[in-house]
Order: C-alpha cells, then structure tokens, then sequence
C-alpha cells in the first residue's frame, strides 16, 4: 500500500537539510522566510546570540496587501529590506525554509535585493 505523503513533514525535512549549512551571524544574518495559506512572515536572525534582529510580515500595518500572494511578497520583501537597512544590517543569508524557490518565496527575495540587502 503506498503511503501518504506528509507535505509539513517533507518541508521540515528540507529545512533541516538546508539548516545544517547556513547559520546567520551578527555580521551576516539569516533571512528567514514562513509562508502559510494566508500570510507572508520574514525574519532577520542572529543564529549566534539567537535573537531576531527585525520582521516583517502581511500582518504588519505597512503593508497594504493582507493575503500571502506576489504583490504582498513583494511589500513583505521592501518592508524587511528597509527595517534591516535601519539596523545597518547589510549582507544576509537566504533561507527558503524548506520552500521551492518559486512564486512567492522567490518575489521576497528579489524585492529585498531591489531595496538594498545583498545575498
């Protein structure tokens, strides 16, 4: 009998693959990126000292667009750019978080390249 298969699981798996290679530092965090059905959420973490450093999300008040598609991505992406460029937070690390660089994943980063973050 073939097996189900666990979408969650699967992503997790993938995470945790990708986690074993990069690791945000106070010089070069990790950017972050959580997408649900309904929401975009994006962090900049110090893996070292294990603090967030700024985020940003569909939830914030800025962004103008509440649902998880490509316009809101791209809001998300502007907005986490500029509250990291705020903190003189430059350089970053990219982490997918288990998720197809595709779509909405892919208009975050490309909308915080454009707003100045280097990765």
């Amino acid at each position: 009998m073939i097996k189900q298969i666990n979408r969650k699981e699967e992503r997790q798996r993938r995470h945790a693959r990708v986690r074993r290679k990069i690791s945000g530092t106070a010089e070069c965090p990790r950017l972050c990126v959580f997408r649900s059905n309904k929401n975009i959420f994006v962090q900049v973490i110090d893996d070292v000292a294990g603090n967030t450093l700024a985020a940003a999300s569909t939830l914030d008040k800025e962004v103008k667009t509440k649902r998880a598609n490509i316009e809101a991505a791209k809001e998300v992406g502007a907005l986490i750019a500029k509250r990291a460029l705020e903190k003189n937070i430059k350089n970053v690390v990219y982490d997918r978080g288990g998720y197809i660089y595709h779509g909405v994943v892919k208009a975050v980063a490309e909308a915080a390249r454009e707003a100045g973050l280097e990765f």
